[in-house]
């Protein structure tokens, strides 16, 4: 695992154990893995897609090609429902750039 020892891996655990605490450590173990089967979800709903007729794919992602690929918007949507304060910056970009435009 990483050229990593049965000592590193205790000391590693410690140093963890004493950052964040007996308590916060299931709450970080339930983040990680919610984090972790969204992205297996996301890879099988790829493949999935790219099963199908390749032909389609290309064509559209050659209509699409300014666009964000389907990939960017499945995590942008993801992230923006899970994270907190991720959705108030994002507004807040989008202002922020409404009013530069109107400057120019």
């Amino acid at each position: 695992m990483f050229g990593f020892g049965p000592t590193e891996l205790i000391i590693i655990a410690v140093i963890v154990l004493l950052l964040f605490g007996a308590k916060r450590l299931p709450e970080i173990g339930k983040g990680l893995g919610g984090a972790v089967r969204e992205f297996k979800k996301i890879k099988k709903d790829l493949s999935s897609a790219q099963t199908g007729d390749e032909k389609d794919i290309q064509t559209e992602n050659k209509q699409s090609s300014g666009k964000e690929s389907n990939i960017e918007a499945k995590v942008r949507e993801k992230v923006l429902e899970q994270v907190p304060g991720v959705k108030k910056v994002a507004d807040a970009k989008k202002k922020i750039e409404k009013a530069k435009d109107l400057m120019k």
